[in-house]
């Protein structure tokens, strides 16, 4: 379970880079990597532009 903890946000944001630093760095890809995917939940509001850029889709059941 996670600790709750209230404090600055300089302490906070240097504290959480301690915390970072101290983790090996295919420990940091993974910690990066987990974070890209919990913002991918959020989605967004702005539509995507229409660049001309050919795009491949997945279907939503995957196949």
């Amino acid at each position: 379970m996670s600790e709750l903890i209230f404090d600055t946000k300089e302490n906070n944001n240097r504290r959480r880079q301690e915390e970072f630093l101290k983790l090996s760095p295919p420990e940091r890809v993974q910690v990066f990597l987990k974070m890209v995917g919990e913002f991918a939940k959020f989605g967004t509001k702005e539509k995507p532009q229409d660049k001309g850029n050919f795009v491949l889709t997945k279907p939503e059941d995957g196949v």
